[in-house]
Parts: C-alpha cells; structure tokens; sequence
C-alpha cells in the first residue's frame, strides 16, 4: 500500500492514490471544497422544495441561503479558530486558508440560525417556519460535506478493528490528530493507523435524520417543530461520535469537548422545548 491511499480492510476495500485536490487549467481544487459546495447545492434545492410542502413561497428560502452560506462559513472557521487559538495565534494570516480544512460544523450552525432570524425580521416573516423548512436540507447539506473530511483524512476517532475500520497512512494525516493511544501498523513498509472513520458515520447519522425530517415533515405538531428534530437528531448523534474522536475542540482550560458538551445540551433543550409546547397546544385546544 502506497502512501496516498486508503482502505477499510474489513470490507475488503482498498482504494489507491486517493487525491485531496485535482487541476483544471493548472488551479488545484480540493476536493474537501467541492463536497461542502455540492452540500450547500443540494441542501439549497431540498430546502426548496421543502418550502412548496409546506404551501409556503421558496423564493424565500432562495434568497435567504445567499446570506446563510457566506455568514456560515465564516462562524464555522471563527468558532475552530477560537477553539484551536493555540496553532493561529502565532500566525494570523492563516486563520484564512480555509484549504486544509478548519471549519467546524457547529460553528456554521449557529451561523445559519443566526441568520435565520435576522433575514425574518428583515423580512417579517416567521423565522420558525423559514427554519423548519430549511433544517432538511441543513443535515443533507453536512451529510455530504463530511465526505471532504474522508478525502482530508481527518475527522477519524480511536483505534478500532469493527467491520467499517478505516486505514490511513501516518504521513498523509495531520500529527494533532494522532493521540497517543493509536498505534502505527507497517504495511508494505508505510506506516498505517487503524482508526473509526467517525466521518462516515456522521454522515450516515445525519442520511438518516434527513429521511426523518421528510418522511415526517407533514405531521410537525407546530411550526417550529421539525427545527427542535434536527437540533435533537442531530445533537444525539454527534454526542456519542464526538466522544470518540481524536481532533476534539475543548474548552479552553479544559479537557472537555466544546461539541459534545453542546450536542448535549440541545439534545436535552429539543425534548424539553417539544414537551412544552406540545402540551401548551393541547391546554390550548381544550379550552377553545
């Protein structure tokens, strides 16, 4: 095995020269920019459609992603910034070379959310409903991105021999995503780790949070409802695949991931915020 390529040798897949970047007219792309744009596409167009189930106008949903993706991008990259302060502060013109990757997905949520709620007020129109509609195509959108990760070969947890176990040689991974606990394996004399591909299966998660949210998009209790799914579904998710990566943000001062301490915490405010609401409308109802 060469030291450009990548195998999950319990499926018995093994993938050689596995580019992170390709020319055209002598510009490299990367192949980590593609997939988080192909994300933002389709996430876009199933937001649309989204919208016209839910008999609402989807020039809305167009014209507000413009904001969105932009505002996104640069919270996604503020927020892995202010959690990796130690490897920018030392040279800050790199805080913008957004090629290697550095973009964390919460960040890019609380962006979006954020703009949510501004481009409705600037509109006046219901922030919950823009939400609901959108949140589908938000998850299809990470469900494709993280594929750039796979490419980058990052995003991967802690040694594992299970059926998806990913192989990956040390020389083409970043040295801050190698903890101590994983050990090297010489194949043909490159040196290989063994690790989770968490990646794949985020994104296998947030496939299935997406065919939820459209499956039962058309029973939401309350507008606003299908936001609380995603943010829970989501939440839920990434709690448990966060724990066992090896490139987590902490807390400053701490050794506590950032992402799994606020996937938890959305988790837990989703369900209580569905409670609530949910038995708010009934009181509501019964009294009419």
């Amino acid at each position: 095995m060469g030291a450009a390529d990548i195998a999950f040798p319990n499926l018995g897949i093994y993938l050689n020269n596995v580019p992170k970047s390709f020319e055209i007219f002598g510009f490299s792309i990367a192949f980590y920019g593609v997939l988080i744009a192909i994300g933002m596409i389709a996430g876009t167009v199933v937001a649309a459609k989204m919208a016209k189930r839910a008999e609402w106008n989807p020039e809305y949903v167009w014209d507000f992603v413009i904001y969105a993706i932009i505002i996104s991008v640069i919270c996604a990259r503020i927020y892995y910034v202010i959690f990796q302060w130690q490897y920018y502060k030392d040279d800050l013109l790199s805080i913008f070379n957004l090629r290697q990757g550095g973009l964390a997905i919460y960040g890019g949520v609380i962006g979006a959310f954020s703009t949510v709620f501004a481009y409705s007020k600037i509109k006046k129109i219901s922030p919950y409903q823009l939400g609901d509609v959108c949140v589908g195509g938000l998850i299809l959108g990470q469900a494709i991105g993280r594929w750039g990760n796979f490419f980058n070969r990052e995003v991967f947890g802690e040694y594992t021999n299970n059926i998806l176990a990913m192989q990956l040689p040390i020389e083409a991974v970043r040295k801050s995503d190698i903890s101590d606990a994983l050990g090297a394996t010489i194949i043909d004399g490159t040196n290989y780790i063994q690790v989770h591909p968490t990646f794949l299966y985020e994104s296998l998660w947030n496939l299935m949070v997406f065919v939820l949210i459209v499956v039962f998009f058309k029973k939401r209790a309350f507008i606003g409802e299908v936001i609380l799914w995603y943010l829970g579904g989501y939440g839920l998710g990434r709690a448990w695949i966060e724990g066992i990566r090896t490139d987590q943000l902490y807390i400053p001062g701490t050794h506590i991931p950032v992402s799994q301490v606020l996937a938890i915490i959305l988790v837990v405010f989703s369900v209580v915020m569905d409670i609530v609401v949910r038995t708010k409308n009934k009181k509501k109802a019964v009294k009419e």
